[in-house]
Formats: C-alpha cells, structure tokens, sequence
C-alpha cells in the first residue's frame, strides 16, 4: 500500500525541477497526478515516460487557463484531493528599485496569484474530499535575501497566505501547508546561478549555506511533500516546513 493511494493531486509547474521530482514521487506512492505547466516540451517527456498521467498545456497567470485544468482534472479523474501550488519563477535577481514593472508584475503573477486561481476554481473539489493544498514557497519567504526583492516578496506573501488559507479552509476539514526549500538544484537554479557576479563560486556558496554540507536535488523536497499531503499529516496545517538542511540556523563557521 503506497501513501498516496487513490489520492488525485492537481500541480502546477510539474514538467521540471521540483515539480517533476514531486510528480514521480506521487506517482511511487500510488496517487493519480494531473500536471499543469507551459512547457510542453516537458509535459510531452512526462508523458512519455508515466503513461497514466492527465497532462494540461497552460499558463498559471491566466484564469482560464486554470479553471480548464482543474476541470479537466475533475473530468478524467473524477475528484481532486491535493491541490499543489508548484509553478514558480526567481528571476530577476535584483533589488527593488533596479526591478521594472513588468518584472515585479510577471513574478507576482506566477508565483502568487496562480494560488488565487488555483484556489478559486479548486476549493470546492477539495471541500468535497477533505483535502489539502501544499504551496512550493522558499526559505527566502522566512528570512530575507539580498538582491532578490520581488522574488522574496511573491515567497512572503505565499508563507502569509498559507497561514490565512489554513484558518480559512480548516472548518471544512482542509489543511494547508507550504515546503520552503533552501537552495535545491533544478534547471531554475541553474539560470539563476548564471546571473550572480560570480558565477563559478556559486556551487561552493549553495553547499555552505545548507549545515548539513550540501545543495541537494529536487528529490528531498518531493519526500517531505508526500508526507505534508498524506494522512500521516492529518493534523498539520499552516505549517511552513523548512527542506532546508539547516540553512535557516544560522552561519557556518
């Protein structure tokens, strides 16, 4: 008996990095997964290697977009029980006042307010099963970052979010929880490692930020995410849990 079995999860972002790692995780752990991303390079390789996946080309910005999945979704699967919030973007890595509109727009758009769509179009499929939302957010969210204005702002206001959604969905047998990683190599990273001043220490930097010694792949992440949206976490919600081997400890010496 898996985890997750007879268990349906919506996701979003679910072709690469995190998102691809939770997908295959819920999958081992017997549920059904729908997988929303606006890569459909990806989404084909998914395909191609799980057949059993319900798949949908779309954008997390727009509305309509979202309420199709999740009705497609509800369609070929016939309930959703886990609604995961994935689909995220970093870049720019500036601060604010160097930020232009369309870059504080564009990542608000995508990493927040695809929660308020997802949400909107989903909630009541999950009144229905009694069952939970998981919000990919960061570290970030907790403790601050440098040059990262908007993207800490989009993970700040995840983490906030995450608490009032708890409080709001709780009275219907609801959970809502968010999984802050630290630094996690993906495709993202990578692109983001490539426009820091220093581009060849990076590697270094990420290990020594996390106390355990290194910077890990997706996998950890996707571990912590079967446990968050399964019954062994029936009585967690509002949680924000860090993934983070420790960074948020403190300095290294």
């Amino acid at each position: 008996m898996g985890a997750l079995d007879g268990k349906v999860i919506f996701i979003t972002g679910g072709a690469a990095g995190i998102g691809r790692k939770c997908v295959e995780a819920y999958l081992a752990a017997g549920a059904s997964v729908s997988v929303m991303d606006c890569d459909r390079t990806g989404l084909d390789s998914l395909a191609e290697e799980f057949a059993h996946l319900v798949t949908f080309a779309g954008n997390v910005r727009m509305g309509s977009d979202v309420k199709r999945a999740i009705g497609n979704t509800v369609e070929a699967l016939g309930k959703i029980d886990v609604i995961h919030n994935n689909a995220g973007i970093a870049s720019p890595s500036k601060s604010l006042d160097e930020t232009s509109e369309e870059e504080w727009d564009n990542l608000f758009s995508v990493n927040l307010k695809s929660v308020f769509w997802t949400t909107k179009y989903g909630i009541e499929f999950l009144k229905q099963t009694r069952g939970c939302i998981l919000n990919t957010s960061s570290l970030v969210g907790e403790i601050g970052q440098g040059n990262h204005a908007a993207y800490v702002g989009t993970k700040g206001g995840m983490n906030a979010l995450t608490k009032a959604m708890a409080l709001d969905y709780a009275p219907f047998g609801v959970r809502v929880n968010a999984v802050c990683p630290a630094g996690v190599w993906t495709p993202m990273l990578r692109k983001w490692s490539g426009e820091q001043p220093e581009p060849a220490s990076i590697a270094q930097y990420l290990d020594g930020i996390h106390p355990l010694g290194y910077c890990p792949e997706g996998d950890v992440i996707a571990d912590v995410a079967v446990f968050l949206v399964s019954e062994a976490a029936r009585f967690v919600t509002g949680c924000m849990m860090p993934v983070s081997g420790g960074a948020e400890l403190g300095y290294k010496r």
